[in-house]
């Protein structure tokens, strides 16, 4: 398909005249496939569909409440998007948007009906039950312009995560994120500041330098201050509303990598907290982290203990997200140089041999889990090689695929560029490359989420609703007391 494409809407009218040219359109059309059970979805639509017309709200919540699945009858499955370039079975995408309708309706029905303390319960029970996405975004050196390119597709399609984590290169892009609102990223991202941060990192490389000259330090602490404000964990979630997680290695051998966010280091500066996710070991100096007390001032956060790169010991906290947040659906931007070449886009690959290397690379993950005691027996005491040996233990046992994969097309690159500034035309080159890479995800990750994006909406509306509701019932009573109170 033509990849000449340079924003969502060109590369869709590609999409759609490819799908209707191989015949991938009327696959979309007709509900039968081998790959998911049609016959329950198609049955579920129509119940859905009769009980809306019906137009009795309880009828409907009691039918919402026998459960909200996004993967009923298995039309979640990764396979079913790569049949066709646009999407997948229209009967999987109008049932989902069937049910994220009925779920409005329930929200938006008289009192009368429903009362709102009701509706509340529901929209938490189900937003519990069905879960949430986060997006996580890989380490990379300096391919973290990809990164840009992804966030900047899922922006424009309103389709960007509120969880959202990165390490390493990953974690820059989650702080600026995290720290901007969505009007804020869209200017951000469509102008030339983002670029120009990028491209000016230190004032002492020429632009005929760059793409030569080694990344250093102060070049990732310029484009750090360029672009995310000096804000805590704590403000950043109260000024964007987005949860942002960064994973941070100790550099002691002894102590345990820490997944830093409003929830575990509300008070922690981000700033900081980026430096050491990007501190390479070996390349970069560790980092001490800073805190903000109860003063407002600035100090040292945990002061005895300095950091490093989060992607060797936690690239993807898939987990940590999941128990925090109660994600359970997975976006990854995959940049990680040391495994790209390794990874598949297994939902997507389903050939005997995708599944027969899955199979190899998941018995040789458990067999370095058996043998890694015996290893660190014999270079427990011998430094460094024993942080080396813990640091590629890491690497080599981590997942890096999620249910769905956002993968650079280029999967080998010069080891000298990873760590090296690149040149303007690289770096814009990225950037087109992420969203070029996005923009066939989007309508899986528009389906995948719709459900879980309008649970969360609503429920932040009712309780909003609740809560102004509980301040004037309090401001009511406190008037009417005063004015029984004797003078």
């Amino acid at each position: 398909m033509d990849m000449t494409a340079t924003n969502y809407d060109e590369w869709k009218a590609a999409a759609l005249a490819d799908d209707e040219r191989s015949g991938a359109a009327q696959w979309r059309r007709e509900d039968r496939s081998r790959r998911y059970d049609y016959r329950v979805i198609r049955e579920r639509f129509d119940e859905l569909t009769e009980l809306r017309r019906a137009g009795t709200p309880h009828a409907l919540l009691f039918y919402l409440n026998e459960g909200i699945h996004g993967n009923m009858g298995g039309m979640g499955r990764p396979a079913l998007y790569n049949r066709a370039k646009f999407g997948t079975k229209h009967l999987i995408t109008n049932y989902i948007r069937e049910l994220a309708a009925a779920i409005e309706e329930v929200a938006r029905c008289g009192e009368a009906e429903i009362p709102l303390v009701e509706k509340i319960e529901f929209l938490r029970r189900a937003s519990h039950c069905f879960g949430r996405s986060a997006l996580m975004l890989s380490g990379g050196g300096a391919l973290g312009p990809f990164h840009i390119g992804v966030a900047k597709a899922l922006l424009e399609q309103r389709l960007l995560p509120n969880v959202i984590s990165g390490a390493s290169a990953g974690s820059f892009v989650a702080a600026i994120l995290g720290t901007h609102t969505d009007a804020e990223l869209l200017e951000l991202f469509s102008g030339p500041l983002v670029l120009h941060a990028l491209e000016e990192m230190s004032e002492t490389t020429a632009a005929e330098a760059r793409g030569n000259r080694r990344l250093a330090i102060e070049d990732v602490r310029d484009a750090v201050e360029a672009l995310v404000p000096d804000l805590t964990f704590e403000e950043a979630l109260a000024r964007t509303g987005r949860h942002i997680n960064i994973p941070v290695s100790p550099s002691e051998l002894h102590q345990t990598a820490r997944l830093m966010n409003a929830t575990t280091s509300p008070n922690v500066y981000i700033r900081e907290t980026v430096l050491a996710s990007c501190a390479i070991p070996g390349v970069f100096p560790p980092v001490t982290l800073a805190a903000k007390n109860r003063l407002g001032e600035r100090q040292p956060y945990v002061p005895s203990r300095r950091w490093v790169d989060g992607s060797v010991s936690d690239d993807l906290p898939a987990k940590r997200l999941a128990r925090i947040y109660g994600v359970n659906h997975f976006i990854t931007s995959q940049t990680n140089p040391l495994v790209l070449w390794t990874v598949r886009d297994v939902g997507f690959d389903d050939s005997l041999l995708t599944q027969f290397l899955n199979i190899y690379q998941s018995a040789a993950r458990e067999w370095l889990k058996a043998t890694w005691p015996f290893t660190m027996r014999l270079v427990g005491n011998r430094y460094p090689l024993n942080v080396f040996a813990r640091m590629a233990y890491s690497v080599a046992v981590q997942d890096y695929t999620a249910d769905i994969n956002i993968i650079p097309r280029q999967r080998f690159w010069d080891p000298r560029k990873l760590l090296s500034i690149l040149s303007d035309e690289e770096t814009r080159a990225l950037i087109l490359d992420g969203e070029r890479a996005t923009w066939p995800k989007i309508e899986m990750i528009r389906n995948c989420t719709l459900v879980g994006r309008t649970l969360d909406r609503l429920l932040g509306e009712l309780e909003q609703e609740a809560a102004l509701r509980a301040t004037h019932l309090s401001d009511s009573r406190a008037h009417v007391e005063a004015d029984w109170a004797p003078h």
